[in-house]
């Protein structure tokens, strides 16, 4: 029994040799979850873009906007005197939190009368809102001490003002990165076993015997999909504001235009993963691992980009659900015009592009 057992072991290893693909997959596979899950998966917040706008001019005030400065927490990106550039700050992503400090904010303390500093908050990502409002309140509570050991006994109390979801309801958040991850996967998924299929049916040399070129294979077998997710991006929005109350204040043409360019990179993505593959089997694997794990990690779905490290950071700008998310998170919540948002959909373009043309690479050397 032991030597049966140890040759099909013999045999199996043997197997294995004969296929460095999925010895890889295992050895490779869970090392490279182990570094993505354990640099990128984080909830903590960091370099968070804070404006100040201070309206007081003491020293008291200035030490309050120094105190949200040296928690580590925030970086400042504008200081100034009046509120009004807020709007453009916050709509454009320039800037995530601000800290309003009100005129008569130092002699109020020092005559021991309340005062409240207003934090405005965008609302957009909801679960980084509500952490950024308890460092905030965490700071202003720690500075109270000081302000008594100075003299001044008023107590001060932040007054939250949170814009694009007030009532920072997760799935206003939520929904939209869904959104961005199921038509991802799906579309990969769905156009990677087109070619690939051809391969394993046989089909692929009727294919070669016909006057096809190689744009017009790689139109026919992207079109229905393309049409497929289109329908299915429009139905997934509808269900989104009906079900989730998730509202669409921008442009409807806008959201349409951002979604088709990122729809093209995933069917080209898609296309050119059918091309490297031999069998179905591969083709899921390779589109499943592409897709999955990028899109959930690493495009600021769940987790907050700016507080990945460095090299993470870098690695995030090859996500194209990064920018498609910026884009339809600012349409949908935000209500903004391409003006915030053209960066990221030059971005779904150029990936558009790159991955449409190594699917045509690709589909020629087929032919």
């Amino acid at each position: 029994m032991i030597r049966r057992t140890l040759a099909v072991a013999v045999k199996e290893l043997l197997q294995l040799k004969r296929d460095p693909r999925s010895t890889l997959s295992l050895l490779g596979v869970p090392i490279v979850l182990l570094l993505i899950y354990g640099f990128a998966l984080s909830f903590d917040v960091h370099h968070i873009r804070l404006a100040v706008i201070d309206q007081d001019g003491t020293q008291a005030a200035r030490d309050l906007s120094q105190a949200f400065l040296e928690s580590g927490y925030f970086d400042l990106v504008y200081q100034g005197t009046d509120p009004r550039p807020l709007d453009h700050l916050l709509d454009d992503g320039r800037a995530q939190a601000a800290v309003v400090i009100p005129y008569r904010y130092g002699a109020d303390l020092e005559n021991g009368r309340p005062t409240t500093v207003q934090f405005v908050l965008d609302g957009s990502d909801s679960q980084m809102a509500t952490t950024i409002l308890g460092y905030a309140r965490q700071i202003v509570t720690s500075i109270s001490p000081t302000l008594r050991l100075r003299g001044a006994e008023g107590p001060v109390a932040p007054l939250p003002l949170v814009w694009y979801n007030p009532d920072l309801a997760s799935s206003r958040f939520l929904v939209p990165g869904l959104v961005a991850f199921i038509l991802m996967i799906t579309t990969v998924i769905a156009t990677s076993l087109s070619v690939v299929r051809e391969k394993e049916r046989g089909t692929m040399e009727s294919l070669r015997a016909t006057p096809l070129v190689a744009i017009e294979l790689l139109l026919g077998k992207t079109l229905p999909y393309l049409l497929l997710a289109s329908a299915s991006a429009a139905g997934s929005l509808l269900l989104a504001n009906i079900l989730f109350a998730v509202p669409i204040h921008g442009s409807l043409l806008w959201l349409g235009a951002v979604t088709l360019l990122f729809l093209l990179g995933g069917l080209g993505w898609g296309v050119f993963i059918s091309t490297l593959a031999d069998s179905q089997q591969v083709a899921f694997q390779m589109s499943l691992l592409s897709t999955m794990l990028p899109t959930l990690v690493l495009s600021g779905f769940v987790f907050p980009i700016s507080s990945m490290p460095r090299a993470v950071q870098l690695i995030t700008h090859i996500i194209p659900a990064r920018y498609y998310l910026v884009a339809l998170r600012g349409i949908v919540l935000k209500g903004v015009g391409p003006e915030y948002w053209w960066g990221q959909a030059v971005s779904l373009g150029v990936f558009a592009v790159l991955m449409l043309t190594l699917a045509m690479v690709r589909t020629i050397r087929s032919l």
